[in-house]
């Protein structure tokens, strides 16, 4: 047994696979889905939902279970503790008011992108999308912004665990698409996506950096195919994204050189 292997508590980790079983589709789900989800025992669930209960992060109604607001404060603490969210939002409030759409920063998470701030300007997507939503990095420009300036390993590990599912009308559907579009995002410096996380929805993103020329995050403006073509987008919302994307990298320390 490795040292890293004898480090490794399983109870965290079933604890978390339970938290992480709550979602959209389930909501309240019971005893029993729970342990479907999470392929762990009921006994192992039942113990994991008590402790829980008891540390406030969930409640029982009758047979159902729920996330409780105190899940929240995880969350919050992050955003506290994290100066790129922190620098973010009065950058993607200017974006916002730049463009008169919506505007996010994105974080690389495993095969996802998670959304760690946003300004919202309208409902322009079926998802509900708000702060932790999580999507695939394959179809979205922020994951594009994230991954052309990503070291080889990542983005080999980012395409391995991918399913490159069909999710809208242009969603690219191969590793050797992605790459390809990726060169192309690293050459123009940022990416533009339409119809690819669902019908309708058109994103474009670029890379912000820390001090120490890293990627650290994506800044990206959204909008819709009833207000926009795609080039109309390019064109209006190019610059003000690179712009806001480099202003940000800047606050964090970045210095082109």
């Amino acid at each position: 047994m490795s040292n890293e292997d004898r480090d490794f508590i399983q109870s965290i980790e079933r604890g978390f696979a339970v938290l992480l079983a709550f979602d959209e589709q389930h909501p309240t789900p019971s005893l029993a889905e729970l342990a479907t989800k999470t392929d762990l025992s009921r006994p192992a669930v039942r113990r994991i939902l008590l402790t829980l209960q008891k540390l406030g992060y969930v409640a029982a109604n009758g047979s159902r279970w729920s996330l409780t607001p105190r899940v929240l404060s995880i969350g919050q603490h992050y955003s506290a503790s994290h100066a790129l969210v922190e620098a973010a939002m009065p950058r993607l409030v200017q974006l916002s008011e730049r463009t008169g759409e919506s505007a996010s920063l994105g974080v690389l998470d495993g095969v996802d992108v998670v959304y760690a701030a946003r300004v919202p300007v309208r409902r322009i997507m079926s998802i509900n999308v708000s702060v932790g939503t999580r999507v695939p990095a394959y179809a979205t420009s922020m994951g594009r912004a994230l991954l052309a300036w990503a070291p080889t390993e990542t983005v080999d590990r980012v395409i391995a665990g991918s399913r490159f599912e069909k999710l809208a009308t242009s969603t690219i559907a191969s590793p050797e698409s992605l790459r390809a579009e990726l060169d192309r995002v690293h050459t123009q410096g940022y990416a533009l996506t339409a119809a690819e996380l669902e019908e309708g929805l058109i994103s474009l993103a670029a890379p912000v950096r820390d001090a120490s020329g890293d990627v650290v995050g994506a800044l990206a403006c959204s909008t819709s195919s009833g207000r926009n073509t795609p080039e109309e987008f390019r064109a209006s919302a190019a610059a003000n994204v690179i712009e806001t994307a480099e202003a940000l990298s800047t606050d964090l320390g970045f210095r082109r050189h």
